[in-house]
């Protein structure tokens, strides 16, 4: 058998992703049409982020959004904990490899993967809980630019 059960579970895996990332912009993008704006529709941001287009409201239907903010919390640590699991067992598949050869092959594969996946959750993170105390507009900008370009 193969690592992760074939090409089954990576089509099953695939779906998964693709449909929770579906469903999570749906939810977002209709909760955002939704919200009444009473302070104009400019965004003075780089990007046109959910919180900032939050302080438009005029309404507290934003605690909509606090909701929809728990349900993509909820899929980004449920993903999170599947990615940390999945390598696990890679790398426990990877040190049973009797060649050093054969493991530094596949390590070799698997660290620059690891790269762009700690590059993407470090985005994430700091995109959205970063500190308040430590935001500036040019900070927001590099920021909303990197995440733009790792997403």
């Amino acid at each position: 058998g193969t690592l992760l059960g074939g090409s089954r579970a990576c089509v099953q895996m695939a779906a998964a992703a693709w449909g929770s990332s579906l469903l999570n912009a749906l939810l977002h993008t209709a909760n955002t049409f939704s919200i009444p704006l009473c302070q104009g529709n400019a965004v003075g941001h780089f990007f046109c982020e959910i919180p900032h287009i939050l302080k438009l409201s005029c309404s507290h239907s934003y605690l909509r959004e606090v909701g929809v903010v728990v349900v993509s919390v909820g899929l980004f640590f449920a993903c999170f904990i599947f990615i940390v699991l999945s390598y696990v067992q890679i790398f426990k598949a990877v040190l049973r490899i009797p060649s050093e050869q054969g493991r530094h092959k596949a390590f070799s594969m698997c660290l620059p993967h690891l790269a762009v996946v700690s590059l993407f959750v470090s985005t994430v993170l700091f995109a959205y809980l970063k500190l308040p105390s430590i935001s500036s507009p040019s900070l927001d900008v590099v920021v909303a630019v990197l995440y733009a370009v790792v997403h």
